[in-house]
């Protein structure tokens, strides 16, 4: 019997006692996320994925990190047409803004893969990116001082894994929420929309459809369209629009370098085919509604998200 109390006194201790993480976020963003159970979310966990999002040791030269094509002062996008990897040549996709994946289920312009977990493996893995195995990934990180002794806290062992780095970062990302712009401060009756960013958000809701992909709190619905571009066949993920101002360029292949040219690729440019969303209508906006529609999508910057200490590289 004292064997057997011994044996569960030492299982006990053994296991990580990890403080759950609060995630906070308003309740009109709902809560239907899911987060795995073999990876729930504790401080632990987050301070840990927090290090590795900054960490280019997970990359082949040492340079890169996720946080060298997701920067945080442009809402974790990379403010470049195309990131450049570890081996020097460009990505074939823009890079997309990591605010409230929280809510997102499949990953990628594309949408090829489910789960953050699943996600962060293409980046670190791929040729022209971080290009590195996650072997290799573990092998170097065991070999510093820092990280055993920070997944031990995170895990309950020294070990360290491919699994492992990826739900630590995984952690982390999940809690990127981006809450309180000027339009949720409006929505909350804190704020009053300028007469322009009023006109705005009423073109944007009626004569311009755009809430019909964009609508909701979080500006996102994960939908996938072909909205017009010259790839035919093509159907894209429908991307937040939170922190837009910050995030260009825009579409999946970074091809508009501001606001204007892409409300004017909706009012005259998009390309028809059986494929177009039949969402998609020609927009017939004179250039004062434009400008209301681009003051109100300022709104949707979110400073104390984009300077937020919590997210930034812990080493600076």
């Amino acid at each position: 019997m004292r064997a057997v109390l011994l044996a569960l006194i030492f299982t006990f201790t053994a296991l990580p006692r990890n403080e759950p993480y609060e995630l906070k976020y308003p309740a009109n963003f709902g809560s239907r996320f899911t987060i795995p159970a073999d990876n729930p979310i504790t401080k632990e966990g987050v301070a840990l994925g927090r290090m590795l999002f900054y960490e280019e040791r997970l990359s082949s030269n040492n340079t890169r990190s996720c946080a060298s094509c997701h920067k945080q002062e442009f809402a974790f996008t990379d403010n470049q047409r195309f990131s450049f990897g570890a081996d020097g040549t460009p990505t074939n996709r823009n890079s997309m803004s990591l605010a409230n994946v929280l809510w997102v289920n499949k990953f990628f312009w594309d949408g090829r893969t489910e789960g953050l977990e699943q996600q962060a493996i293409v980046p670190m893995t791929d040729p022209h990116e971080m290009n590195q195995s996650l072997g290799t990934s573990s092998k170097k990180l065991t070999q510093t001082k820092v990280y055993p002794a920070l997944f031990e806290k995170a895990f309950g062992s020294r070990e360290i894994n491919g699994d492992r780095i990826t739900k630590a970062i995984s952690q982390f990302e999940r809690t990127l929420i981006s809450a309180n712009s000027k339009y949720d401060q409006y929505l909350n009756k804190e704020y009053k929309l300028t007469e322009s960013e009023q006109r705005g958000l009423v073109v944007f809701d009626t004569k311009g459809n755009c809430a019909h992909c964009h609508g909701g709190p979080k500006t996102f619905i994960e939908l996938f369209h072909n909205n017009g571009l010259d790839s035919v066949q093509g159907r894209f993920r429908v991307p937040t629009l939170r922190n837009i101002s910050v995030t260009a360029p825009y579409m999946h292949d970074g091809r508009f370098k501001d606001l204007s040219e892409v409300l004017n690729h909706y009012g005259g440019h998009i390309i028809e085919s059986e494929n177009v969303s039949p969402f998609l209508s020609r927009l017939s906006l004179t250039e004062d509604e434009k400008k209301d529609v681009i003051s109100f999508l300022n709104t949707l910057t979110d400073t104390e998200f984009i300077n937020n200490k919590n997210f930034s590289d812990p080493d600076l």
